[in-house]
């Protein structure tokens, strides 16, 4: 089973925003040899969610955690997030795809 983590972020329409995500996900992929460790964001940029899911799945991922980079819980990590999931899902039945707790 090959892992992959989708680190999600709000999306922004500033560069420096994306570049920051980015620069998280160097950090982590060290830190998880093995694994998949790719970016989306919620809206406002590219990659959105439905893409970074498809990039996971096209380096060979079977499980993906989407990650939401939010401090904490709120209506994007217990609504909007989830709805992007839950199509993910229907797209691609047999992909074990999961929601980690926000970064907080």
């Amino acid at each position: 089973m090959t892992r992959a983590i989708l680190l999600v972020d709000h999306g922004s329409r500033r560069a420096a925003a994306h570049a920051q995500l980015e620069a998280v996900a160097e950090q982590l992929r060290p830190r998880v040899p093995g694994d998949i460790v790719a970016i989306a964001h919620l809206e406002l940029a590219p990659p959105d969610i439905a893409s970074g899911i498809d990039a996971c799945l096209a380096q060979g991922a079977t499980r993906i955690v989407v990650h939401p980079f939010f401090l904490g819980p709120g209506r994007h990590t217990s609504d909007a997030i989830p709805t992007e999931v839950a199509r993910a899902r229907r797209r691609h039945p047999s992909l074990d795809i999961r929601i980690s707790e926000p970064l907080g």
